[in-house]
């Protein structure tokens, strides 16, 4: 979402701790512990035991910086670090059939398209055809027309649909994959920043082979629909007007693109009639387009969701199965994991550790001088080592590169994603580095050392990164938002060569692929699913897209035991592209539906009327409870903390699946919830596809947790498919 995406990385980074091991770092090596087939027993904990294996053999109770891996579901066995000592007592252990190095084969892919199970090649159902006719309108910042994710090879001439021109301003050229190209910056359509390139490769960019940031996430990139075509709007500078947003899409709905992804977005939510993106994506699906919006990059703060307009597909941020970390080494051997996108290499060799509270000069205050403030720290004190800070918002740190410290050590709460720094950086958690600092305040000479970054199996994935923004929905309350979440955290794609990975000046470096964060990466990995799903179902409308996205996504892990880690982070779920393409029922509103949304929410009349052309009145017959539009996902805000509550849902579905099915509804509810749950009725029919048939969901309870939602899930199944819904009931104080 514009500069916050780095900023919001810079805030909400992931914290691990290893408080010592046994052997040198350097010594272990990652081996993979093959144990067989699966125990048929049900007591047997494929995880407990390969924890126990490695405790054993290592002496440590606390081993999360050795067990990598577990392969638990389908087969028994582990990836461990491991030394060579250990190898051969691991290997002698009863039930081990062999162990051997973890192995360096050449990868297929840079990770999130695969993790969410959009393969390479024919191991993917594709459409070419259909697909080399979607259109997919990226309304950002630009785009480097030269990168060979942008490539033409093997395309042939635009859709004949196209009514979109080459308007990129001087040295800008497109091509049969790039077709089309406007700005309203006064810069041209060229990306100088590579935000807008990165979104449009992840989107939709060509299967480009061995890239890799420095050697990291070394594979081939692409995006979600590699033979599709791409429209850029450049409507951004450093910042993006509303004017040139609107802009924006005013030419990407006339030039005919098929889906449009906009990574831009406010602070927080506006009304629909002051929201530029909302007001643009109402109009795209009144033509028939799905926009695709970030959720924003202000969490975890409860309410700051700000693409909140059912017409638009709301996206958040999760991590992947691969992640970055980048290890702290003291003179005494303790080893410190912190998280960050850290290529250089200082050799091993230890430097003198300040912290800044130490640093500053005698003209700062103590508490700027811990975060190393601007103009606060003491270049004799600093130059030729490395600075420890605790992590203000708006951490500089060219600041501290340009008083000649080594490399920088930053604190921060969150454990979501890894920066990228022009100089050697790690980022600990609290208590880390709480710890460091009574090692440099402990010790006559403190030294050590920051590591290149190395890539990990994140077990954890899919999480909902802290920095992406939550829910509840402050402009229709009984809407919920985020609608789904998807590959946000540490996404390689496309870049430029104008601008360094960093975007800091002292940077030096310039790269053609680089790691970013943000919802803004997550929103085109979402408008690439969409645009899968479109070619097959060219003629299927922005919600039933929507809707079958939505009510096939993963269920997440939860919902937690606290707010931020809810529904109101993730929606109906992680997005699954090939659960998508066949829903088996959907969701569908049309303009119609709504108007009559935002009648029942008490839009002005004026607002109603010029939104529809004149062709909408607002009346108590046109009214829609807002709780009632035809959404895949259900929600209501009870006022005050009553005891006891009643309040309905009606819904109608289309049948997109077989004829003659039927399908028996299935409430399950989450964790601890107390409501009572009624569908009615509970059983669907349908003789044909396209038939519509209409049900009532009545939720009851009392006594809820003033700060938690209560949540279920209703599940429409006919034995094949799995149509699910998120039922979210809250009070006024869940957030």
């Amino acid at each position: 979402m514009g500069k916050r995406v780095v900023f919001s990385c810079l805030i909400a980074l992931f914290l691990n701790s290893v408080s010592g091991v046994t052997n040198d770092p350097q010594d272990q090596q990652a081996y993979v512990v093959y144990m067989g087939s699966l125990p048929s027993s049900e007591d047997y904990s494929p995880m407990s035991i390969h924890m126990n294996i490695i405790q054993e053999v290592t002496g440590k109770s606390s081993i999360e910086d050795r067990l990598v891996r577990s392969y638990k579901r389908s087969f028994n066995g582990f990836v461990a670090r491991l030394t060579e000592s250990e190898r051969e007592r691991v290997a002698k252990m009863e039930g081990v059939v062999s162990v051997f190095p973890n192995k360096k084969l050449k990868l297929q892919t840079t990770t999130s398209w695969d993790f969410m199970g959009l393969k390479e090649g024919k191991r993917t159902k594709r459409n070419p055809a259909v697909e080399s006719d979607i259109i997919i309108g990226v309304i950002d910042n630009g785009i480097t027309p030269e990168s060979e994710s942008f490539s033409d090879k093997g395309f042939g001439p635009p859709p004949k649909k196209w009514k979109g021109v080459c308007s990129g301003g001087n040295n800008f050229t497109c091509n049969n994959k790039l077709i089309g190209a406007r700005y309203y910056t006064g810069i041209g359509a060229r990306g100088y920043r590579g935000h807008g390139t990165h979104t449009a490769s992840t989107a939709a960019g060509n299967a480009v082979e061995d890239i890799s940031f420095f050697g990291l996430g070394n594979g081939t990139v692409r995006g979600g629909v590699p033979a599709s075509r791409i429209a850029a709007y450049n409507v951004c500078l450093d910042l993006c007007t509303s004017a040139d947003i609107l802009s924006g899409f005013d030419d990407a709905i006339a030039d005919g693109v098929d889906i449009i992804n906009i990574s831009i977005g406010s602070e927080t939510a506006w009304l629909y009639r002051d929201d530029p993106i909302a007001i643009g994506a109402f109009h795209a699906m009144a033509k028939g387009i799905l926009t695709v919006n970030g959720a924003g990059n202000s969490g975890p703060k409860a309410g700051t969701v700000q693409a909140v307009a059912p017409w638009i597909l709301s996206v958040a941020a999760s991590t992947t199965n691969r992640g970055f970390v980048t290890k702290v080494v003291l003179r005494d051997g303790k080893t410190l994991v912190g998280k960050s996108v850290n290529t250089f290499d200082l050799k091993g060799k230890k430097y003198p550790l300040v912290y800044g509270k130490s640093a500053g000069s005698s003209t700062c205050e103590e508490e700027s001088a811990k975060q190393c403030g601007k103009g606060c720290l003491d270049q004799s004190l600093v130059k030729g080592k490395i600075v420890l800070c605790r992590q203000p918002e708006d951490f500089n740190v060219d600041e501290v590169q340009y008083k000649g410290a080594v490399a920088v050590i930053l604190m921060s709460p969150k454990d979501d994603c890894a920066l990228v720094s022009p100089l050697p950086l790690s980022v600990l958690s609290q208590d880390d580095f709480d710890s460091l600092v009574s090692y440099i305040n402990s010790t006559k000479s403190p030294k050590a050392t920051i590591l290149k970054t190395e890539e990990v199996f994140n077990q954890t994935a899919p999480k909902v990164v802290s920095f992406s923004s939550r829910g509840p929905n402050i402009i229709a309350l009984d809407l919920l938002k985020p609608d789904i979440t998807a590959p946000g955290v540490e996404i390689l794609a496309a870049y430029t060569l104008n601008d360094s990975p960093s975007e800091s000046k002292r940077d030096i470096r310039r790269v053609k692929y680089s790691v970013l964060s943000g919802t803004s990466m997550s929103g085109p990995h979402a408008a690439g699913v969409a645009a899968y799903v479109k070619s097959f179902y060219p003629k299927w409308s922005p919600s039933m897209i929507q809707s079958s996205i939505m009510t096939t996504a993963w269920p997440m892990n939860g919902p937690g035991t606290d707010f931020a880690s809810t529904e109101f982070a993730y929606g109906a779920g992680h997005i699954d592209p090939i659960a998508a393409l066949n829903p088996g029922l959907v969701y569908e509103s049309n303009e119609a539906d709504h108007l009559a949304f935002l009648c029942g929410l008490g839009a002005p009349a004026k607002f109603l009327k010029y939104l529809s052309g004149g062709n909408f009145s607002c009346t108590e017959e046109s009214k829609t409870e807002p709780r009632n539009l035809n959404y895949p996902s259900m929600s209501a805000k009870l006022e005050g903390s009553s005891s006891s509550f009643t309040v309905s849902f009606e819904r109608t579905v289309t049948n997109v699946g077989t004829p003659n099915s039927v399908y028996n509804s299935n409430v399950v509810l989450n964790n601890g919830s107390k409501l009572s749950v009624k569908v009615s009725p509970s059983v669907l029919s349908f003789k044909t596809v396209s038939e519509k048939r209409s049900f009532t969901v009545t939720v009851s309870g009392s006594n809820l947790d003033p700060k938690l939602p209560s949540s279920a899930n209703l599940i429409w199944s006919d034995g094949t498919h799995n149509v699910r819904s998120p039922i979210v009931i809250y009070t006024d104080g869940a957030y």
